[in-house]
């Protein structure tokens, strides 16, 4: 469970910057999404192998670019 206390004078607005930042970086949103619906195995590594395609097309522009 992901906490953030509250400093003397500091605004709300600030506070609530803060805690999504701090979820973000753990990764809980992601998770949380991910496990909203189940997925099948099959659909899984179709999601993995991609993912996986778009990587590489991005790492080859990146290469032809330099």
């Amino acid at each position: 469970m992901t906490r953030q206390e509250k400093r003397k004078g500091e605004s709300i607005d600030s506070l609530l910057r803060k805690f999504k930042r701090k979820i973000k970086n753990e990764g809980t949103l992601k998770e949380l999404r991910e496990r909203e619906f189940f997925e099948k195995p099959s659909e899984s590594r179709k999601k993995r192998l991609k993912a996986a395609v778009n990587r590489t097309r991005t790492e080859q522009k990146q290469n032809e670019l330099t």
